[in-house]
Order: C-alpha cells, then sequence, then structure tokens
C-alpha cells in the first residue's frame, strides 16, 4: 500500500510491459525499472521464470537509502581479482540485475558511456580500475553493499582498504588465466583480514577456457579447500547453461540480457560428471564440517539443505571456499552467484570485530554489531578519502552504535572534535543524501577532516565506555621513484595543490624533495601507478608535467654487524654542543629491510633517558639516506651500550648529531650492501617463441621459478629485478608479435650484484661532485 502512489497499479491489476507479466503486488517505479524488478511468482508462466524477488515493496521504495534493514538482511562484499578477469563487467551486471542501473554499458567505454563503477575518464579510456568504487544495491530483499576493486597491482592499496572494512568477498577468476600474480596478492590480503570469500570462474565462453584447470590452480597455488557448486555446460563458444549440484538442475539465461532463467532437469550426457562432482563436494565439505562429516562416515547422502547449511557454516569460517561458474559478458550466471553470495556470506552480526582500548596497550574490545535501538557509542573507521568539488569526502565502515548528521565525533588519534554536517551513499560517484547510519552500514561523510585509518567516536563518552581505536590497515611501501616538475613555472602552485591532494587520498604514493638534486621525486607502486598521477596532474589541474627515468627503490643495509663509538664536541664560545654514543649495529631478518629499530641498552645514568628521543630521531633522519648509495637505509638495528653527556653541553641537538654520525661512522667502516627489489613475474605467450622470451628472461637478470604449456600458450613464472623490467612490454611485445603479455608484483629484497653496486656507488659520487678547497663540495 505505501508503494501505490507512485506506483499507478492498482492492488489486483495484472498489465504487459515488454512482454512480461507485471503483477499489481507493486514492483516498478517506471516501465525502464522493468527489467530489474520482475517478480518471482512462484510459478511458470510461459515456459519461464521470472527474477528477482521483491516482496516488501517496489524498486524505488527497496533501493531508499534511508530503508532500514537488520543485519540478517545486510552483505558487505567486495569484488577483487587479477587485472582483467572482468569485475567491473560483473559487477555492471550485479547492478543491473538488482534493477540499480537501467542498462549495461561495456568497460572500455567504446559506446562513449562506460561502466557505471569506473567514473574517472582515465578508467573509461585505459579499461582498467584505478580507484576502488562502492554502490549499494537490493536482491530478494537484501540490501548490498558492493565495492569493486582495482586489479592491477600498482594499485593494491585499494584493495588492501576495501578487504580491510568488508565482511565477505567475490574472488573473480579468468577461466583462461587462472589463478595469475595478483590472484595470489588478493587471496594473501583476504587471509591478512580473514575475509571469507566465494569464488567465480569467470570468461567460460572465451578461447581456451578450462574450469577445471582454474580449480586445480585454486587449490594448489592458492590452498582453498575449493569444490564446484555449478558445472558449465559446454565451454567457449558452446556454453550454453550451467547446472546447479546442490539443487541438480539446469539454468537457462534467455530474453533479453539473460534476464529470464528457465530450469530444467540435467542432461543424460552430464549425470555421471554431476554425480561425480557432487560427491567431491561432499567430501570437501565432510573433511571440514562435523555434521556432513558423519554423514559421510555413515555412507548416508546429505539432503539439499544440510548441503547449503554446511556450505555456508564452512565458507563464514574460511574453511571451505565454494566455487561458482559462469560468464558476466554473456550474461550467464550472474543471478546464481548473487543468489550464493547472500547464501553463503556473512552478515555483519556473524563478524566478530575489536577495537583497541586507548591508552591501554594490548587490550581488546569486542564491537557490538547492534543495528536496532544500539545502547554501545558510535564507532566509525575511516578508510578511504577523496576530494570532491564540495570537499573532502571520507568513506567510513560503522562497526558499532548509530550516528545522525549533525553530531558531534571526536578522532580518537587527534583528540580533535568535529561536527559531521553531511552523510551520504554512494553509488559510484553520485551522492545520495540519508539521515544516519548504523553498524554495518558502509557511508560518506562531509566535512570529516582526517586520515586514512582514523577512528571516530562521540566526543562525550560515559562509563563503561571509554575511547577505542580500530587497528590500521598494511600499507606497503613504495618501490618505485621519479623525478617529476611542471613544465611550466607558472603553475607550481597547481602542482603543489595536487600533490597534496594526491597523497592524502594514496597512503602508497610518496612526494618528497631531493636536498642535493632539488628536484620533486614521486614513489610509488609501479610505473603505471607513477604514470596515472603524472596524467591526472594534467587532466584534472591542467598542469603538464615532465618525468625523468623511474628510480628503483634500493635499501642499504650491512651484511654483519659493526660497532661505533662516535663523540660529537662543538665548542662556540658559551654553551657548546656534546655527545658521545658507543654501542654497535646489528642485522636484521631480510623480511624487516623496511625496518630500523633502537634498543637502548646502557646501564646506570651514563646518558639520561630523556636524550634517548633525541638519539633515536638522529637514527632515523640518518637513514632516509643513505651513506654509501645515498637510498634509504633498513633492515639494521641499533644498540646503545654506552656512552656520555656533559652537564652544560649536552643537549637534543648534540645527541641528534652524535646519533648521525654514529650511523655515518658505522656504514663506512663496515661491510655495506645494497639490497634491491625482486618482482615475482608470470609470461604468457605463444609457445612458438619460447626461446625469445627465455632470452629475454635472462638478459634481464630473470630466474626462471616454473613453466608449463596451456594448449598452445606456455606460462612461466619467474623472479626478475625491478630495475631491469622498465621496457619489457615493448621488448615482449616485440618478440611475440604483439602477442605475449605479462603481470608483476613485488616479492622481495636481494643483495644486488657487484656490478649493480659499483654503478649506484660511483653515481653517488658523481652526483656529490669534488671535493673544494676547505672540505666544501
Amino acid at each position: 500500500p505505501t508503494c501505490r502512489p507512485h506506483l499507478k497499479i492498482a492492488a489486483n491489476q495484472c498489465i504487459l510491459i515488454s512482454n512480461y507479466i507485471i503483477v499489481g503486488a507493486g514492483i516498478i517505479s517506471s516501465p525502464k525499472m522493468v527489467f530489474g524488478a520482475l517478480l518471482r511468482c512462484g510459478r511458470q508462466v510461459g515456459g519461464f521464470q521470472a527474477a528477482p524477488l521483491l516482496r516488501y515493496g517496489c524498486l524505488r521504495c527497496m533501493s531508499s537509502p534511508d530503508t532500514f534493514f537488520p543485519n540478517e538482511r545486510i552483505r558487505n562484499i567486495g569484488i577483487s581479482a587479477h587485472i582483467d578477469s572482468g569485475k567491473t563487467t560483473l559487477t555492471e551486471r550485479v547492478l543491473f540485475y538488482t534493477g540499480r542501473i537501467n542498462e549495461m554499458h561495456e568497460v572500455r567505454g567504446k559506446d562513449a558511456v562506460g561502466a557505471v563503477m569506473d567514473s574517472m575518464e582515465l578508467e573509461r579510456q585505459r579499461g582498467i580500475t584505478i580507484q576502488s568504487a562502492a554502490t549499494y544495491s537490493t536482491w530478494k530483499d537484501v540490501n548490498i553493499n558492493i565495492i569493486d576493486t582495482p586489479g592491477h597491482v600498482d594499485f593494491t592499496v585499494e584493495v588492501e582498504r576495501s578487504l580491510r572494512v568488508l565482511d565477505g568477498a567475490i574472488l573473480v577468476l579468468c577461466a583462461v588465466g587462472g589463478v595469475q600474480s595478483q590472484t595470489l596478492t588478493v587471496n594473501r590480503q583476504m587471509k591478512r583480514y580473514g575475509v571469507p570469500c566465494v569464488a567465480f570462474i569467470n570468461k567460460l565462453d572465451r578461447w581456451n577456457a578450462s574450469h577445471t584447470r582454474t580449480m586445480k590452480a585454486l587449490r594448489n597455488k592458492l590452498g582453498h579447500n575449493a569444490a564446484f557448486v555449478q558445472l558449465p555446460i559446454g565451454l567457449e563458444n558452446d556454453f550454453k547453461a550451467i547446472i546447479d549440484l546442490v539443487e541438480e538442475k539446469t539454468l537457462y539465461f534467455e530474453g533479453d540480457h539473460g534476464m529470464l532463467i528457465r530450469e530444467g532437469p540435467v542432461p543424460d550426457d552430464m549425470l555421471e560428471e554431476v554425480k561425480q562432482k557432487r560427491q567431491d563436494l561432499f567430501e570437501c565439505l565432510a573433511n571440514v564440517d562435523e555434521e556432513i562429516g558423519e554423514l559421510f562416515l555413515e555412507e548416508k547422502e546429505p539432503t539439499k539443505e544440510q548441503l547449503k547449511a554446511a556450505i555456508r557454516r564452512t565458507t563464514v569460517v574460511r574453511k571451505f571456499t565454494p566455487v561458482f561458474v559462469g560468464s558476466a559478458l554473456r550474461n550467464k550466471g550472474v543471478q546464481p552467484l548473487l543468489d550464493g553470495a547472500l547464501a553463503y556470506l556473512p552478515h555483519p552480526a556473524e563478524v566478530t570485530n575489536t577495537a583497541l582500548v586507548v591508552g591501554k596497550e594490548g587490550e581488546k574490545v569486542v564491537l557490538d554489531p547492534t543495528r536496532e535501538d544500539p545502547t554501545a557509542p558510535f564507532l566509525g573507521l575511516a578508510f578511504k578519502l577523496e576530494n570532491v568539488k564540495y570537499g573532502q569526502l571520507t568513506y567510513m565502515r560503522i562497526y558499532q552504535g548509530l550516528l545522525e548528521k549533525g553530531t558531534y565525533l571526536v578522532n580518537t588519534r587527534t583528540g580533535k572534535k568535529l561536527r559531521v554536517p553531511r552523510i551520504v551513499r554512494m553509488h559510484s560517484n553520485n551522492m545520495e543524501d540519508i539521515a544516519c547510519v548504523r553498524a554495518g552500514d558502509i557511508a560518506a561523510f562531509f566535512g570529516v577532516e582526517c586520515n586514512s585509518g582514523d577512528t571516530f567516536m562521540p566526543h562525550k563518552m560515559e562509563p563503561p565506555f571509554s575511547q577505542m581505536t580500530c587497528e590500521s590497515m598494511h600499507v606497503p611501501s613504495p618501490v618505485i621513484s621519479l623525478a617529476v616538475k611542471p613544465v611550466k613555472p607558472a603553475d607550481n602552485d597547481k602542482f603543489a595543490k595536487a600533490i597534496t591532494r594526491f597523497t592524502k587520498e594514496d597512503p602508497t604514493f610518496k612526494v618528497h624533495l631531493d636536498e642535493e638534486s632539488k628536484e620533486t621525486i614521486f614513489s610509488g607502486m609501479g610505473e603505471l601507478h607513477l604514470d596515472i598521477y603524472v596524467e591526472r596532474l594534467k587532466r584534472e589541474y591542467e598542469c603538464e608535467c615532465v618525468a625523468g627515468r623511474p628510480r628503483v627503490a634500493y635499501r642499504e643495509t650491512l651484511s654483519e654487524t659493526v660497532e661505533f663509538d662516535y663523540q660529537h664536541k662543538k665548542q662556540t664560545g658559551g654553551h657548546g654542543q656534546y655527545g658521545r654514543v658507543i654501542g654497535h649495529f646489528e642485522v636484521l631478518p631480510k623480511e624487516q629491510l623496511n625496518v630500523v629499530e633502537f634498543v637502548d641498552k646502557t646501564v646506570g645514568a651514563v646518558i639520561p633517558k630523556s636524550y634517548m628521543p633525541a638519539i633515536e630521531k638522529g637514527l632515523r633522519e640518518a637513514a632516509t639516506e643513505g651513506v654509501m648509495s645515498g637510498y634509504q637505509i633498513g633492515g639494521v638495528r641499533m644498540v646503545l651500550t654506552d656512552g656520555v653527556q656533559h652537564d652544560v653541553d649536552s643537549s637534543d641537538a648534540a645527541f641528534i648529531v652524535a646519533s648521525k654520525g654514529a650511523v655515518k661512522q658505522a656504514f663506512r667502516k663496515g661491510l655495506t650492501t645494497v639490497m634491491e627489489p625482486i618482482m615475482s613475474t608470470e609470461f604468457s605467450y605463444p609457445s612458438e617463441f619460447n626461446k625469445s622470451v627465455l632470452a629475454l628472461i635472462s638478459k634481464r637478470r630473470g630466474i626462471v621459478n616454473h613453466s608449463e604449456v596451456q594448449d598452445d600458450y606456455m606460462v612461466v613464472q619467474g623472479d626478475v629485478p625491478l630495475d631491469e623490467m622498465f621496457g619489457c612490454s615493448s621488448d615482449l611485445r616485440a618478440c611475440t608479435q604483439g602477442k605475449g603479455e605479462f603481470s608483476m608484483e613485488f616479492s622481495r629484497y636481494e643483495v644486488s650484484p657487484p656490478g649493480v653496486q659499483a654503478a649506484i656507488f660511483a653515481e653517488l659520487d658523481a652526483a656529490k661532485g669534488p671535493k673544494k678547497k676547505g672540505g666544501k663540495k
């Protein structure tokens, strides 16, 4: 009844629109939305069954951002995968089938429109996702908050911060490429944050597609206890339909855009395979679920309901991964995948989230996910920042309590009090105002100046509640640098404004001024990462820039323990400066190459404890620029064992200088080593070019770890130094007639060869130039 004023359909009326029967219970707000709002009436109509289910209201009411949903009817999911696996295409279909959008468009924007979730012009031109994009929709009375994430390794922080706040994920796998380099990274990120997932093998319509090969890689390379819950009928051009192994029926996707799902029996020629795969599903569940395990030992067949319940129990605790199949581009398999995400991924109340109590180190509190009449105070985590024309837009996941616009909050990191003037829910780059947010919601706030990872709570807390903070997300270190400057000096103000915005939005994008060359240095996760920012400077700020050759983020370290004894003494009339530090530098494991530690092991009061922060500060300042190479120092621990202070001349400034001198003394005295970043790479190319590509890898100091033949294609995995990967794309295309491709991600640091180290040392000496008389350079 609440829908009828804008429906214009009587309660008992039945009308025909575009060959679809529309029942007057209320399902559409306009004829354009008919495809996304068909009523599942529970019986066949003309041989077809309509979808999806909307029982509580029309599309306009169900899509209202202020509609209240209990926890059981909420899902917060991300769509993640390797680049070009079909994530954004899948998201576009999800939004279309759920009625969120009226029509679908191609990802690369060939129709001059592009996918909804690719809101940046650069994304539509390049056909890749650069920034994670959030939206929401409704499917079968369940509100789904969706974040579409990038697949390129250079934008991995977008995946990192999205998975930090999500309850579940859809891991998209390409049926041709299988498990690729970024798939491994995404899998590690899901494991880091304990995010359960369902897998979707996409692109079964492409040449050389194989769901069985992809399943093997999912089990062997990612270590998932996975099994099919669906099987395809045919592959490549013969891909026709999908068999539901749980329900034991076939699903045919017919009508415009595969909107109509016709159910049928399993084909006779696939009965044996279905029986075998269903048994495989039974066994995988029996290994991790007690109830199914008992049925397996008793040799009893589980019912459909028992199978579904077991899949959900084991998926939520990350012990099992159900595998769905389909082709998003050909509109096959998306609706059953949505059903699976709702059935098997957890809702907010099923996920245990914790926060740390401010001022009580190590003490954790379990957050209360209650949505209706919550008693616990509001707590939200800012996970993404974006500057729009109205100011800073702060994306926030709400973990506890309720917040209405106009309420005052406090940043638990800075203690700063602020007011929330406006709250919106995002649909890509479109905003819809809402009055309040509750636990389990993902929304965006205006007027909230903060950094990514900050926690917000009410400014006034009453016992027994206290201020808390969420654990921050993992931010990888930059691996490549580039000297950038504006072409026109008049654009310096635009340049400064742009990099201030970019560094605040992206924690992996770093900018600093080189003291010697006076050049502005961009640091990021890869060539594409930095290239995108240079292009955005031109497009968004009309500031054209020139860039130098990329500079690799080498690390300078020691290969052995080195002792130091450095005294800083300066007398100038009046109070002088004095400080002496004694100790040694220890070498940390290679896994901690980005770490510099300080340990105080002095006995007695040889150096007052008040000077220890100054000594540590001197160490960290000296570590920003290596002594022998000019690159950042890492992987060492400074152990202070003794020292001398002067009652009059000692000061913080004196011990900062003494600490810096100790670093220089130790690195000149000890055996200094330069470590280079090693990239895990995967090359894919026709077998006929195998000799040429292997020669290319060898020429670039690469080591082949694994190779296999997939039909007529070679897939080679290996390790190659990052410095040798510049220009590799052009060389690979040249030696494979444009048919080869590669992907890479950061793996680890290794000792660089003597020739490379000598060149780095010589480059630093040349940059410093000859010394002049008097010791000045």
